[in-house]
């Protein structure tokens, strides 16, 4: 017992990104094993064979290491995580590459970036063209991209005040207050606590999710992938989308009723409040995710039953409540960016006749879920900081001379939040223009690099398949685009402000 005790000291005393390379490697034996099973055994040799290198690279690393203690940092952990995004997917494109064995490296590439950063973004549209372990290995690499930022969100990000804590209280010199227990102790001791503390809560809402798509009668890799996307926000699909499913509306609910832990982290977890109340009921990112979850499906219920007047339709009852649960599913799914089009969504066309514009789709993306979720977007307390700083700005013109409190509602954001908010919107849409050029200045119309450039600061993929007036064409892209698109989702997923944090001085000199 004490031996083992002291490997795998040894093995968390490793560089974080030899560790993340580490547990890549064994997550390709998953997919080895079912593509055995399945008799499959060109798939489950390439993933085999990538596991038995990896391992061997950490090994080898590890062993030249030697007994060097390494000091690990705040920002070193930053940089590992950079490089899980960027540096990585070389790596985990390896059996993506071997087996299909008719795709360009740098396809296989993109996929597994748009995968890790949980964009889901589909190079590979037609589902049949890959075997079962593919399919399962793009959504377990969404799977444990999305359960990577859930950890460093409360590891990493936080303790630096980034990825949306700059706007709350904790983010306040003086009032970000610690947890007794990640008082005093290292940022590797940190990731490791929140770590043991988030796994078993993700695998443990994946695996219940799996279970209840079985019971609707979905198939074990279209229920897995499904289960894994939604957890992930990924919107990756093993069959193609929803469309093409068993469960029916029965699992779309399911899906549905999970994707509300993207629009907060008090969900499931408290440690983002400082101050004020805990519950739920008061947390104003989920109060504003509902009011757009159940506003805008109402708008657009609305605008296609006055259009189904003019054809006489408006009395299908039925083609009313599906167009109606079309409209609300693909909302949500959108709002915490994972990108799922209900099978009833046409059926909010078809209804009156008229098209729902992609825009709507793109904003609800930009929006995004909530902070320290593995959604992705502006996110929604940022939006609710901007709310609050225009509703005191109409107050100031009304009366010059009043006097603002904190209020109840807005314990959880510093008191110069909104200007926080404000400089990150900026940025965005400052990214969102030079993506967009960049992509036209390579070829791409003005639609599809605006559509492609969202789609990646989002990291709502799907969005390539359903905003626009036909689906991009991924593959058809040209490789300097797919790398403009690899960089725009790694700065979506990290956010602009993580990045410039990386290249301040004073960062690294504290």
């Amino acid at each position: 017992m004490a031996k083992r005790v002291r490997q795998a000291r040894g093995l968390l005393r490793l560089p974080l990104f030899l560790l993340l390379l580490g547990i890549a490697s064994l997550a390709m034996w998953v997919p080895a094993l079912q593509a055995l099973i399945l008799d499959d055994h060109a798939t489950s040799r390439s993933f085999f064979y990538s596991g038995v290198i990896g391992l061997f690279l950490v090994a080898l690393t590890g062993l030249s290491l030697g007994n060097r203690v390494p000091r690990y940092s705040m920002p070193g952990q930053l940089l590992s995580l950079l490089a899980a995004f960027t540096v990585l997917p070389l790596f985990l494109a390896l059996p993506v590459f071997d087996a299909l064995g008719n795709t360009r490296f740098i396809n296989a590439y993109f996929d597994m970036v748009s995968s890790i950063t949980t964009t889901g973004a589909d190079i590979y549209p037609d589902p049949d063209r890959l075997p079962a372990g593919l399919h399962l290995w793009r959504a377990m690499v969404a799977w444990l991209g999305g359960l990577l930022m859930w950890i460093s969100a409360s590891a990493v990000l936080a303790p630096l005040s980034l990825g949306g804590f700059e706007i709350t209280a904790r983010g306040e010199p003086g009032r970000g207050e610690t947890p007794i227990h990640l008082t005093e102790v290292d940022p590797k001791a940190r990731l490791i606590i929140v770590s043991k503390t988030l796994t078993p809560v993700y695998a443990g809402l994946t695996m219940m999710l799996w279970a209840l798509l079985l019971m609707t009668g979905e198939t074990s890799l279209a229920a897995m992938s499904h289960a894994m996307s939604v957890m992930s926000t990924s919107g990756i699909s093993a069959i193609g989308g929803l469309e093409n499913s068993n469960s029916g509306i029965a699992g779309e609910m399911i899906l549905f009723l999970f994707m509300f832990f993207a629009l907060s982290r008090l969900t499931f977890s408290n440690d983002t409040i400082t101050t004020g109340s805990g519950r739920l009921d008061k947390d104003p990112e989920f109060r504003i995710g509902l009011l757009i979850l159940f506003g805008v499906p109402a708008l657009l219920f609305v605008r296609h039953w006055l259009a189904a007047l003019e054809v006489d339709a408006s009395d299908d009852i039925w083609q009313a409540l599906r167009s109606y649960w079309g409209a609300l599913f693909t909302v949500m799914s959108f709002l915490s960016t994972t990108g799922f089009e209900s099978a009833q969504w046409e059926a909010t066309q078809a209804w009156s006749g008229l098209q729902t514009p992609g825009m709507i789709l793109l904003g609800l993306a930009v929006i995004g879920g909530g902070v320290a979720t593995t959604a992705g977007g502006v996110k929604l307390l940022r939006v609710y900081a901007l709310y609050l700083n225009g509703l005191r700005d109409m107050e100031r013109l009304i009366h010059p001379s009043s006097v603002s409190g904190a209020g109840a509602g807005n314990k959880r954001l510093q008191k110069n939040g909104a200007f926080v908010a404000w400089i990150f919107f900026m940025l965005f849409a400052l990214s969102l223009a030079l993506i967009s050029i960049a992509l036209a200045a390579v070829g791409s119309s003005f639609e599809q690099s605006l559509i492609l450039a969202i789609a990646s600061l989002s990291t709502t993929g799907p969005l390539t398949e359903i905003a626009g007036n036909s689906a991009v064409d991924l593959g058809a892209l040209a490789p300097v685009a797919k790398m403009i698109l690899c960089l725009a989702m790694v700065l979506g997923r990290l956010e602009t402000l993580a990045i410039i944090a990386l290249l301040s001085p004073n960062l690294w000199r504290s």
